[in-house]
This record gives C-alpha cells, structure tokens and sequence, in this order.
C-alpha cells in the first residue's frame, strides 16, 4: 500500500503497479475494465479527474461521529453543519466528473447530537437539489434486518439507512429489466388461462356481468378486452394483471379525474388494466440486505455487503462503463 502525504500527487494502484493519476484518461479509453484502485484524498483525486467521464458512482461516506479513525478525516468534525459541508465538497465533484446519463447512489446514516436526531441524511439530499441541482430519482429505505444492541430506553433501534439515487438530468441511463425479478409462469388449467398469481379472468367476468354502473355497450368492451389481455398472458407478453372496473373497485391512485388518468379512464371507459411486465416486477424502494462484511477485514467496522451495490451498478452503469 502507497501512503499518500498532502504534498503528493494522487497515485492509481492497479495489479500491484502504481501509476499517476494521469493515467487514468488512459483507462477510461481502454478496452480493459479490470479494478483500478485509486489511493488519495477524495476531493483531491476527484479534482484531477476530468470532467463528464464517469458512467456511475455510488459511496457510502464515513458517518459524523460514528467512528473514531486513527488517520482523522471526515466525519471527525466539530459539529455536523462542517461536516455536511465537507461532504458536499466531495459531491460537487461528483457531479463534475458524471456523463450527463451517469448516476449518483449515496448511502448515508443518521446519528444523534444532544439526544436530537440530526436528520443529516436528508439535509444533504435536499442542500444537493436545492444548492448543487441534482434530481432525486429514489429514497431507498436500507433495512439492516438486524442491528447492534441500543441500550436506550427512550428510542426505538435504528435498524434502517438511507441510499438515495441522483441524477444530473432528466434523461439519463437507467436497465430495469437487469434489476427485474424473476416472474412466475402462467400456466393453461382446464383450458382457462391462469396468470402467475392465479388470475384466470372468471370473477372479472361475473364482476362485469353483475355491473349495475356499466352501460350495455361499455360491458361488452370490458368482455372484448378482458379476452384480449388474457391472450396476452397465454402468449407470454404478459405475467400477470389487474382489472379495475367502474363500480367493483377504486382507482389505484387517486379517484380525481384531474390529476388520475387512472380514475379518468374508469370515468370514461368503464374499465383498465394494471399490466405485469414478462421480465418480472421491478424491486422496492425497501432492501432487506444483511449488513455482513463479506471481505472479512478484522479491522473494519462498517460492512459495505455488495448486494447493497448490486442494483445500482446494473442498473445504472451501461456495459463496459465506469463505476468507481
């Protein structure tokens, strides 16, 4: 391992070979994407970065005043409002040197000052949209499952973390169906159609044949329709679905035509569906994710389990792209 001093430039280490940082344009053109580790300060290291040349980033950066590192350091502040301010140094140069398609994923607790929740974590997300211009595309709730002993005895354990997804623009790289779960198989019983979560389409019949708030004609639309989809779902284009109808269920959202297309469609069709992609359900915006340490570092005390990293690499950094 290189120490890097103040008055050092940053180093690269990449297979046991250091090189200068400015080498690093070189990688970014190569072909190869094995791991290259960069040792340095991260404000400084980000600075010698150019501008608009990384695909993703994600960073779970040391908590104020969780841990007591020997070599000082964030997190080590006086007070939270330095601390947060040293952190979004750090994150302005995120910003810099993202494509305008890239992603940012931030993990980041909370931590307590005077028997106060602090709120740290949102204060940033919200300085970040409202003083750096970053969109917040998710609030990700990281549930620890399990979490150290908490002796107080006027609070609830803290057993989440929060993991937030910036981008720079509106437009930007995003596979769902690499993070899709894998669905289940409709399946042909008696020769009826039966979707993955026993759906066949007989109660929705007898709910639109009892339909006292369709007219004659909306019901043999709802019929034709209903048929169709379940064609859809033989045929594999489809793994499951819902079907709202007027007077047998609520719209999903909101019952205002003006501001459901939802509920405007109920209003005016007298039905719709809630399809199900083949490709499996997106996941949650809440991860179960135990918080091991599987690299078995005897003297590392913040497990970073790479199932948290998981989604927000196949999600948001293209094939052959950088993600530091």
């Amino acid at each position: 391992m290189i120490e890097i001093t103040d008055s050092a430039p940053p180093w690269a280490v990449a297979n046991g070979t250091v090189h200068t940082v400015g080498e690093f344009v070189d990688y970014l053109h190569s072909p190869s994407r094995k791991p290259l580790f960069i040792l340095g300060e991260s404000l400084r290291v980000l600075a010698s970065f150019p501008s608009s040349c990384i695909d993703c980033c994600m960073t779970s950066p040391p908590y104020w005043g969780q841990r007591a590192y020997s070599g000082g350091g964030i997190g080590l502040e006086e007070n939270p409002g330095e601390y947060m301010e040293n952190i979004l140094a750090i994150i302005a140069q995120v910003k810099r040197v993202l494509k305008p398609a890239g992603s940012f994923w931030l993990n980041i607790a909370d931590t307590y000052l005077r028997k106060g929740l602090v709120g740290i974590p949102w204060r940033i997300a919200f300085a970040m949209t409202d003083r750096q211009g970053w969109i917040l595309r998710n609030s990700v709730i990281w549930n620890k499952v399990k979490g150290g002993p908490d002796n107080a005895k006027d609070k609830l354990r803290n057993v989440h973390e929060n993991v937030f997804h910036f981008v720079k623009a509106d437009r930007y790289f995003y596979d769902t169906n690499a993070i899709r779960c894998k669905p289940g198989q409709a399946k042909v019983i008696n020769g009826t159609v039966v979707s993955a979560t026993g759906v066949s389409g007989i109660r929705y019949r007898r709910q639109i044949e009892l339909s006292t708030a369709l007219k004659e004609d909306e019901k043999q639309a709802a019929y034709q329709a209903l048929s169709a989809i379940l064609d859809e779902v033989r045929l594999g284009k489809l793994s499951d679905f819902r079907m709202i109808i007027r007077g047998q269920h609520r719209a999903t959202h909101s019952n205002s035509e003006q501001v459901s297309g939802r509920a405007r469609e109920l209003a005016e069709r007298g039905y719709y569906f809630l399809r199900y992609d083949p490709n499996g359900a997106k996941p949650r915006d809440v991860w179960d994710i135990l918080p091991e340490d599987t690299q078995k570092r005897k003297l590392h005390f913040a497990p970073y389990p790479p199932d948290l990293c998981r989604i927000p690499i196949l999600a948001t950094c293209p094939e052959g792209g950088c993600a530091p």
